[in-house]
């Protein structure tokens, strides 16, 4: 016999479940303990005086749902978050990447589009990025609307700047965009390359096959039955022998899908599909 869940909790599961009806963003399979600090957050900065108040403003009101979606899916990234792992690429997956006579690559959860350029400077630097094609995907249409202008604040460009050094830039990153307004504009050259386009690891199928999934700080969010439909996303994604990249707190050990990638740089996060 299953016992009833706390008052609060059911609530948080009304309202998902009533977002899902509703909007049809599914997110009933996301970490609860991460779902209600981000809900909390949201009554009280949406001016809602409960969970209830909040679900039925959401309810009848889309541009409100916008802004709780922010909440819920933390639109937060940097240019070459975690440098060892763009390193780590740059080293061991990239000189395999050379081997193909044309690429595709796959951001999933790219937030503002920051990783998405990370990479295609990486492949640019390594003589890649022109036969290369990024899609970049997220479920969050005003992330992706940020992430096609490509400009991020001047203001972030010094953190920036000393990440990519770190992971190994054969430049400087000014040389890739030009600032303005207090807006960093990134080269039109690099946005060419990428694609970027809706698509919800939670209900969404494979759309092409790529050599390379990254998708990094996403699945931590997702409870266990949502982690192995993502990574079961990824290894059908993944052309034979492609690589994938997680975040530093991620892991495949004790999923569905631990036996079917091996480790090549495990410190950072980087797999590769088994025969």
């Amino acid at each position: 016999m299953e016992l009833p869940l706390p008052e609060e909790d059911a609530e948080i599961t009304q309202l998902i479940n009533a977002i899902y009806l509703k909007y049809n963003y599914d997110f009933r399979n996301y970490s609860k303990a991460s779902q209600k600090r981000r809900i909390e957050q949201a009554i009280s900065q949406l001016k809602c005086k409960s969970m209830a108040d909040l679900q039925s403003k959401v309810l009848q009101d889309s541009a409100l749902f916008m802004q709780l979606l922010q909440y819920l899916t933390i639109p937060v990234s940097e240019m070459f978050r975690d440098p060892s792992y763009f390193r780590s690429i740059r080293e061991h997956v990239a000189p395999i990447l050379s081997t193909y006579p044309s690429l595709k690559i796959w951001v999933a959860g790219c937030s503002t589009g920051e990783e998405a350029y990370s990479l295609a400077i990486l492949l640019k630097e390594e003589g890649l990025l022109e036969r290369s094609l990024i899609y970049a995907t997220d479920i969050n249409p005003v992330s992706l609307e940020k992430a096609k202008k490509g400009v991020f604040a001047l203001e972030k460009m010094p953190q920036y700047t000393e990440n990519y050094l770190a992971a190994g830039g054969k430049g400087q990153l000014e040389d890739y965009y030009t600032g303005a307004y207090g807006g960093a504009l990134f080269d039109k050259t690099l946005a060419e390359k990428i694609t970027f386009s809706d698509h919800s690891l939670a209900t969404d199928t494979v759309f092409s096959e790529t050599h390379f999934v990254s998708c990094r700080n996403v699945v931590i969010y997702f409870n266990k039955t949502l982690q192995n439909r993502a990574y079961g996303l990824f290894h059908e994604s993944l052309c034979r022998r492609g690589f994938l990249g997680l975040g530093h707190k991620e892991s495949l050990d004790f999923s569905a899908f631990s036996g079917q990638f091996e480790a090549i740089v495990k410190k950072d996060k980087l797999f590769r599909k088994r025969e």
